[in-house]
């Protein structure tokens, strides 16, 4: 017997609830911060092997490209940190309810883009 289901293969087309989101961008913050530690090794290395490498790095993080680095990864922390919260509050049984866990990752989402524009504002 075949099963006529609908298939939807346009992926544009789906929405996902906030509370879907969030923890989709948890995992991503998560991987991100990952990558984000190897230029942090790669800054702390380099810095400490001589003077003139440590004003290396020291331009490094002074130019545009080490203030975007150094903002993203504050804000991969922000948000990973934001949404773990999140997800222990859940973890204790509250906010499990639909009205309230897309309320509560709305406003996740809102405090890490406040907070995400506090830091550019702070370290450019």
């Amino acid at each position: 017997m075949k099963k006529q289901r609908p298939v939807n293969l346009q992926l544009n087309t789906i929405s996902f609830p906030p509370s879907a989101i969030v923890s989709i961008l948890h995992r991503v913050t998560g991987v991100a911060m990952f990558f984000a530690l190897l230029f942090v090794i790669w800054a702390w290395a380099v810095s400490l092997t001589s003077q003139e490498s440590f004003e290396y790095v020291q331009q490094v993080m002074d130019g545009v490209l080490g203030k975007l680095i150094a903002i993203g990864t504050v804000s991969a922390l922000t948000y990973h940190i934001l949404g773990g919260l999140r997800h222990m509050v859940m973890d204790k049984g509250y906010w499990e309810e639909l009205a309230s866990g897309n309320n509560s990752a709305k406003a996740v989402i809102a405090l890490w883009i406040v907070l995400t524009i506090v830091v550019g504002v702070v370290l450019w």
